[in-house]
């Protein structure tokens, strides 16, 4: 059995039960998993200035090993050309891919707040508001697993929305299993669903990238990308 291999037998993964499995990764979702994390796989502080980011090739490489299929749901931004290329490059990389435009929600704020984050606080003459982008694919997930349930036994889940644990009680009434694979706080509604759970951070390795960013330049509106994208210089890879 080679490394990579026994790494995922000891994620169970490779569990002969399972069948054919195929991968949905809610990208909108997984696209933050690391963002607050200040180290990296070897537990080595992160560089000022530099962020994990989930790079797509790994992911697509990673899903690859245990998967007959993989699915990657994720929104383009239409104000910002430099956002697209990340569904091109899970179509090049061998993901089946479904986009749509970002819908942007409008946020109030005092006049006297500030965001919170590093998205631009723009102004008119209702006072400052922040713009915050939307694409969830809940509903295309969620048709697209009972559209395709003839071709897998096990559905991988990469997301930890809780809207998904509806979709899992009706498959594992069809006889299908779910594997979830999330970050961070994880609703028990869908953790409790799930046959199987893998917490994103003993992945971490296997999918992320060390990238140079900035306070000016990170994801603000483009979700997913530091400066030079998802093909910028990588460290510790």
């Amino acid at each position: 059995m080679e490394l990579k291999d026994i790494k995922l037998n000891s994620l169970g993964l490779l569990d002969p039960n399972w069948g054919r499995i195929v991968t949905f990764v809610d990208f909108g979702n997984v696209n933050y998993w690391f963002d607050k994390d200040e180290r990296d796989w070897n537990d080595d502080k992160l560089p000022v200035g530099h962020k994990l980011i989930v790079d797509i090739k790994k992911l697509s490489e990673f899903t690859g090993r245990f998967s007959t299929e993989k699915r990657f749901y994720y929104g383009w931004n239409p104000r910002k050309k430099s956002n697209w290329h990340l569904s091109i490059k899970a179509e090049k990389y061998g993901f089946i891919k479904i986009t749509k435009p970002m819908q942007f929600v409008r946020i109030q704020l005092d006049d006297s707040a500030l965001s919170r984050d590093d998205r631009e606080v723009k102004k008119d003459r209702n006072g400052n508001y922040v713009e915050i982008p939307k694409s969830n694919f809940d509903v295309e997930i969620s048709v697209d697993a009972v559209r395709i349930m003839k071709k897998y036994d096990t559905l991988c889940l990469f997301s930890g929305d809780s809207d998904f644990a509806y979709l899992s009680r009706f498959l594992k009434r069809n006889g299908k299993k779910i594997i979830v694979i999330a970050a961070g706080q994880v609703f028990h509604t869908l953790k409790e669903v799930a046959d199987h759970y893998v917490n994103a951070q003993d992945i971490k390795a296997d999918i992320t990238v060390v990238k140079e960013t900035s306070p000016l330049a990170g994801r603000s509106l483009d979700i997913g990308s530091a400066p030079g994208g998802q093909g910028g210089v990588t460290l510790n890879n």
